[in-house]
């Protein structure tokens, strides 16, 4: 780590000279302004001018590339922050009918991504997304609530043998997915351009690194709603073959999941570590709840035998999954001061 001295140019005045390294590669000179950003926790910013109004652009050289990388790599520019990202074929060459699709594929994945311009040799797709116009907290709670209406859409359909309402299921996890993408493209812009965090709804960059863990359990809780309501289309007369007590305890089962699911992402939101505390006791509760139940089974074949496991552990593994985003919710709530914690 470098250090600077501070020097006195007047009497209140302090002032520090820039690394030249550092104003060489923003393109700082004598005379230019950059942001100073001040948070509560001792810490200063200072951010180029550039900084607040470049617009990002990236190339993505299809030649050498099939559709399916084609496609990764407009996601991960995407992630990455990139406002205009650009699709072109070799020299003197045009892209092919693969490459195309895997543009239009990408873009219907993607939140505020549309083609503005094409030619038989380019591609170009631009993102509107403006990120003052969310907040990471309600994208995390949006992206929570999916899950949940998708985990209990697919848990009822199995209880009434419904596949229709399964494939409801089914059908909202491209909107999970968009939520979840368009949350990395959040965290990874304000984590480049800390003037962004304010416009995300946070005071300062720290929660980055754990809003980025949360949103990954998140993603994949909504994952497992899908391997349940995938279960429902797949089994004969799409239902269990359990009697009715037994899918009592497993909506009761899920219904407790769904509170703690829920729980874990407002003790995030709220930084409030009783909540997160709450999450890991309601967990110790029903930590044996898929055990019990499978152990209460009467004979049956293995085949229905590994399904009803399959959805007990998909509702297990989501628990968990509770509990993780319930340990990073109290990391953030002991950083910051409260009645549990004074920093000094």
């Amino acid at each position: 780590m470098e250090t600077r001295k501070v020097q006195r140019l007047g009497p209140s005045t302090l002032a520090m000279t820039l690394p030249a390294e550092w104003a060489k590669a923003h393109d700082v000179e004598k005379g230019d302004e950059v942001s100073i950003r001040t948070s509560g926790k001792g810490t200063l910013t200072v951010m180029p001018e550039s900084a607040r109004t470049e617009e990002s652009e990236a190339v993505i050289h299809a030649d050498g590339l099939d559709a399916g990388a084609v496609e990764r790599a407009i996601v991960a520019q995407y992630v990455l922050g990139r406002r205009v990202i650009y699709v072109e074929a070799g020299e003197g060459a045009t892209l092919g009918s693969e490459h195309i699709n895997a543009v239009y594929n990408a873009e219907t994945q993607l939140m505020g991504l549309g083609v503005i311009e094409e030619a038989p040799e380019r591609i170009a797709i631009r993102c509107s997304v403006d990120p003052e116009d969310f907040t990471l907290n309600n994208l995390l709670e949006r992206l929570e609530r999916t899950g949940s209406t998708m985990r209990n859409e697919a848990i009822k359909a199995l209880a009434h043998g419904n596949p229709d309402l399964a494939q409801r299921a089914l059908n909202r996890e491209r909107q999970a997915n968009k939520i979840f993408v368009l949350l990395l493209r959040l965290i990874f812009t304000a984590y480049r351009n800390p003037n962004l965090a304010r416009a995300v709804g946070l005071t300062d960059g720290f929660p980055l690194i754990g809003y980025r863990s949360i949103v990954k359990n998140l993603e994949l809780t909504a994952d497992n709603a899908e391997d349940i309501a995938e279960t429902v289309i797949e089994t004969r007369g799409h239902t269990l073959d359990v009697d009715e007590k037994t899918m009592r305890r497993i909506r009761e089962f899920t219904d407790q999941v769904d509170e703690i699911c829920e729980l874990a992402v407002s003790a995030a939101v709220e930084r409030d570590y009783d909540r997160a505390t709450q999450v890991r006791e309601t967990f110790a509760e029903i930590a044996e709840c898929e055990q019990e139940i499978l152990a209460d089974l009467p004979e049956m074949d293995n085949v229905a035998l590994l399904q009803v496991r399959e959805v007990l552990v998909s509702l297990q593994q989501t628990a968990q999954y509770a509990v993780r985003n319930a340990e990073i919710a109290a990391n953030l709530a002991l950083n910051e001061e409260s009645e549990h914690v004074t920093i000094r």
